[in-house]
């Protein structure tokens, strides 16, 4: 079921890249449309990486470790 559901992501992927290059070459309404839709989805998913990423290094990097070590 997992690898159903990685497989139809893959395939939505690669066919919005599609769309991007195809309304690049002047491609149908639909295309374009697609391609705003796949580059505004990509542009959120940056977004939201870079604040995952902010709220990480906000507290240096600690993750209430004893500072590292192999634990002995």
């Amino acid at each position: 079921m997992v690898g159903a559901v990685l497989v139809g992501i893959l395939v939505l992927v690669v066919a919005g890249c599609g769309c991007v290059v195809w309304a690049d070459r002047g491609g149908p309404r639909w295309t374009r449309a697609a391609a705003a839709l796949t580059l505004g989805a990509g542009k959120a998913l940056r977004g939201a990486q870079r604040r995952r990423r902010r709220q990480v290094g906000f507290n240096g990097g600690d993750n209430g470790g004893d500072g590292g070590g192999d634990g002995s």
